[in-house]
């Protein structure tokens, strides 16, 4: 079982930069794949980025490459998402998940956050 709580969401002007946590309980938070999705107002939940077990392969969706970063702490049972050059189309609840397959669908993930509301005023 693995449990997750997001934070560092909020309110930020176009151009700016948050970082996400998500702080994982359970001792097997190492072997799972981690990844950030997000869902903005009347839209499908979307990948935004995943990164393997030991953090060495991450993958980003097409809207975010080159602009956010994942990354992860095992010895902190931490994963983070960097996101700079924040626009307005960024606007979603951000979730974290953990998952048993590569990461990048949504059916691979076993476990969820509550989610963490960012805005991006223009």
């Amino acid at each position: 079982q693995v449990q997750l709580v997001e934070s560092g969401g909020g309110l930020v002007q176009a151009g700016g930069s948050l970082r996400l946590s998500c702080a994982a309980s359970g001792r097997t938070f190492s072997s799972y794949t981690m990844g950030w999705f997000r869902q903005a107002p009347g839209k499908e939940r979307e990948f935004v980025a995943a990164i393997s077990w030991r953090g060495r392969a991450t993958y980003y969706g097409d809207s975010v490459r080159g602009r956010f970063t994942i990354s992860r702490d095992n010895a902190k049972n931490t994963v983070y998402l960097q996101m700079n050059s924040l626009q307005p189309e960024d606007t979603a609840v951000y979730y974290c998940g953990a998952a048993s397959g590569g990461g990048r669908y949504l059916n691979e993930y076993d476990y969820w956050g509550q989610g963490t509301q960012v805005t991006v005023s223009s």
